[in-house]
Parts: C-alpha cells; structure tokens; sequence
C-alpha cells in the first residue's frame, strides 16, 4: 500500500459578522474571536450592551463547522492539533481580509478580546502581524505555548492588556490558572492586569461593558 498526503492551494470563502455600524462617531472598534461551539453572529450577544454609537464590533468565523450533540446545533471550531500550522496560517490570512475589508480607521481604539479557544488565534494574529492595538482582553483560555515575550515587544506600552477567568471554570484548575497568569506577566509585564470572577466557563458581560 502506497499511502501518501498531499497538499494544494485553492481559494476559499468565509463570512464574518458584526454589530453596529461604523461611523465618524465610532470611538471603539472591537475584533472579537469567539470559543468552540459557537458561530460569529451569535457570539455578539454579548457586546450588545455596549454604546451603539461608540463601539462597533466585528466577529470573525471560525472556519470549521460541525453539529453539536444533542440538539444538533451547529458550532464552529478555529484549529485542532492536526496541521494547526497549516490551519492558523489560513485563519491569518482569513484575517488579514476582514481587516482590509472593514478599512479600521486609526483614529479609533482597536479591542482585541479572544474568548476561550479565540484567545489563541487572537494572539497569535497579534504577533505574526505585529497589530497595534488599544486593549488585549485574554477571556478564559489559553496562552499558545510557542509565544514569547519578544513577540510583544512591537505593542505600545498604553496597551492595556487583561487575563480574565473564573474562579470556577471547569477547565482550569489552580496549578493552570498559576501557570497561565505566570506566562502573562512573563509575556506583557507590567501591562498586564488580572480580573478574576466567580463562575464558570462563561462569558462574562459586566467586563465586557466595563473595557470601556
């Protein structure tokens, strides 16, 4: 048996969603990466509180769609640990098109905010694209290990950068919640800022409404 894996280049297609409209009046502009299992225009509901008028809001999608048991709701997922090289450079490119799509312009304050699996495409955008940005919000996941602090040097020091988790989110324990807070400062410094909660793996909407 001759068993071989080959690789090719085609163009592909993906949509993104956003909440809001942008305008002269637009202060904020987020690029919010949301976790496994939800699709970009669902995962909106949660900047809705934010002032229309000031916050415009754009939420990538992950490419990889799949029925979630038991109701059979379709979510999405960004990578896995097959070909994550491979895939994260499809995602970034993937950004880069959403980016010159939405022509940000740079007069407003760039939120980046990853939650969950989001945290680790957001971030490794930031360092292979060497994005300037007003706030990096860090929401319930993961620090890709391959990152260092040298890949951050390029960011302001005003950038304002957070680690948020809950207390009792079922997929950290106390030993990773120390090694991940541990690699933040080791990566950002003294621009990190800790915001811990009481809960579980959830989004929480009142840091949310108060990043701004």
């Amino acid at each position: 048996m001759n068993l071989q894996e080959k690789e090719i280049t085609y163009t592909t297609s993906n949509s993104y969603s956003t909440l809001n409209v942008l305008t002269k009046q637009t202060k904020n502009v987020w690029f919010v990466c949301h976790g496994m299992g939800y699709l970009s225009r669902y995962f909106l509901k949660y900047f809705k509180a934010l002032d229309p008028n000031d916050n415009y809001i754009i939420a990538p999608q992950a490419p990889s769609k799949y029925y979630m048991q038991p109701k059979m709701h379709v979510g999405a997922n960004w990578l896995t640990k097959v070909d994550t090289e491979a895939g994260m450079q499809n995602i970034l490119n993937y950004f880069d098109s959403v980016f010159e799509a939405e022509n940000i312009p740079e007069h407003v304050n760039l939120i980046v905010f990853g939650y969950s699996q989001g945290v680790s495409v957001a971030m490794r955008y930031l360092a292979k694209r060497q994005l300037q940005c007003a706030q990096l919000v860090l929401h319930s996941g993961g620090i890709p290990k391959e990152l260092t602090a040298k890949d951050f040097e390029y960011l302001s020091e005003s950038t304002n950068v957070k680690l948020i988790y809950g207390t009792e989110d079922e997929y950290l324990d106390e030993a990773r919640i120390k090694e991940e807070t541990e690699r933040a400062h080791k990566l950002f410094g003294n621009n990190i800022t800790i915001l811990p909660f009481e809960g579980k793996h959830v989004v929480n909407v009142d840091y949310i409404n108060d990043l701004v």
